[in-house]
């Protein structure tokens, strides 16, 4: 077969000009169009109920895994199986994690930087697009009141973005503190003393960021929360007296902005103010609650954010943004020489000399998608207006659930005045004396789940099982709530005659 004849026969498989690629392409869109609408969109229900062992036996057959090459009609079948066996997060009653329903636009946009391919490592590799994204990270700073010196780059997550800012502290510390380069030579030997504060219900990730940059989770030393769950000041202050004392260095403070089950937001000015006093790196993880800061009504709950040196802001949260799409953005710009890297093949220090944009300078990532085009798709087709809107919209439906689940006996409240649209109490039924309420507890969403009414969390507050209705979705109303508490009174009265307290 002849060069000329292998690259008809793989017109079909890429998508140019070519007739040929057109119409595949053009069916492939359709069919997964239609696979949507037809066993995603048109139901009615949060979870389809199947159990995991019943996927696991569907999807041992050979029927999805023989690989040999077939018409899209043909799949389709398996196609409509996977679909329809998903978490339709649109729903109402979808409300377990911060998983939100992904905005039209940013659907759009995913089509677009599928077909684009861009990889933002280089120039020369993502024209239009590294300069899109240096404009929409400029925009972002702007927004959450860093001034012209700042900087930031687009990362996978809050995982990623909270990784960096410790790893930025870190290395900071070195080369001011110790006059040590950790890129070029490693941990300096006074590494083992070094400290990371954080809030007692901080996001797990600072624990794991410390194991990742060498000092082990131990290096992090939490701050007691108050009944708000938010970072106590004062004794944030105590913890680095006794830090001192004990000839240990805090590198870095790391305020909360929306913790996972209560979106408690910690008095961020007074943890600057603190930062400021002692010389410490003052790092914000807002993945979630960093959306408020496009909220006129809520933007002030953030007020302290703009004297953080980086902060964490994840766009498939509250921005309504398809998984991933997150940010990280950094006081001074400057910071982000601690990670510079050049490579002759990819960004030579002459592009900079000859006024070429480059981004992979800023990140941990060398390849990465072009997933600044969702926001700023989405920003322009709705405005900001819109984001600030559906930001209230799920806050004040919180506050509503939870005065509803506060007058109902039957349920314990643990945070009575949601900060962000988290809402978190128990199951308390009729005679807590008498029944096993963790059991009780623990079964209430898994048979939700599977009897196709609700997707909703659990956690753990003061070592017991709570519930959680996570409120992201600006489609669910007071209504919805109602009728799914219902729900759980019932199922809460049967497991009452299933688990009676041994």
């Amino acid at each position: 077969m002849s060069l000329l004849q292998v690259a008809h026969r793989f017109e079909r498989y890429f998508l140019s000009a070519h007739p040929v690629s057109l119409e595949h392409y053009r069916d492939a869109i359709a069919i997964s169009q239609e696979t949507l609408i037809r066993n995603l969109l048109q139901k009615d229900k949060s979870y389809s109920g199947a159990t995991p062992n019943e996927l696991i036996e569907e999807l041992a057959s050979p029927y999805y895994f023989n690989f040999e090459a077939q018409e899209w009609s043909q799949i389709q079948g398996q196609l409509a199986h996977i679909v329809s066996n998903s978490v339709v997060v649109h729903d109402p009653t979808c409300i377990a994690h911060l998983h939100c329903p992904p905005l039209i636009p940013a659907i759009a946009a995913e089509l677009i930087i599928g077909a684009t391919n861009q990889s933002m490592d280089s120039w020369d590799q993502s024209p239009c697009a590294t300069v899109l994204e240096q404009k929409l990270t400029d925009w972002l700073c702007s927004t959450f009141g860093y001034g012209c010196n700042a900087d930031g780059t687009f990362t996978s997550g809050g995982t990623q973005s909270n990784l960096m800012g410790l790893l930025l502290a870190r290395d900071n510390y070195a080369k001011v503190h110790l006059n040590w380069q950790v890129q070029k030579e490693g941990l300096p030997p006074e590494a083992t003393r070094f400290r990371i504060l954080c809030s007692e219900v901080a996001h797990f990730t600072v624990r794991q960021g410390a194991a990742l940059l060498g000092l082990g989770e131990n290096a992090v030393v939490t701050v007691p929360a108050d009944d708000n769950f938010c970072m106590r000041a004062a004794d944030l202050e105590a913890r680095l007296i006794e830090l001192q004392n004990q000839n240990l260095l805090p590198i870095a403070i790391v305020g909360t902005a929306g913790t996972t089950d209560f979106g408690s937001i910690d008095p961020l000015t007074e943890i600057a103010q603190i930062a400021q006093k002692h010389d410490i790196w003052f790092h914000v993880d807002a993945a979630y609650g960093g959306a408020l800061q496009l909220s006129n009504k809520h933007s002030t709950k953030l007020s302290g954010i703009e004297q953080a040196d980086s902060i964490t802001v994840d766009f498939h949260k509250l921005f309504y943004q398809p998984i991933s799409c997150g940010a990280f953005l950094l006081k001074n710009r400057a910071n982000f020489g601690l990670i510079r890297l050049n490579a002759d093949y990819l960004n030579p220090e002459i592009n900079e000399e000859q006024g070429i944009p480059d981004l992979v300078t800023k990140s941990i990532q060398t390849t990465r998608r072009f997933d600044a085009l969702k926001l700023w798709l989405s920003l322009q087709v709705l405005g900001v207006e819109a984001f600030d809107e559906m930001v209230n919209t799920t806050i004040d439906l919180a506050q509503s659930a939870a005065q509803l689940i506060d007058g109902d006996r039957h349920f314990e409240l643990a945070n009575k005045n949601p900060a962000i649209n988290a809402v978190v109490f128990r199951y308390f039924g009729d005679r807590p004396e008498a029944v096993d309420l963790e059991q009780i507890n623990q079964q209430i969403p898994k048979q939700l789940m599977l009897m196709k009414k609700a997707v909703i969390a659990q956690t753990q507050v003061n070592k017991k099982t709570h519930l959680k209705f996570t409120l992201l979705n600006p489609l669910t109303q007071l209504e919805h709530l109602q009728s799914l508490l219902a729900e759980i009174k019932v199922l809460g009265q049967k497991l009452e005659r299933d688990y009676p307290k041994q």
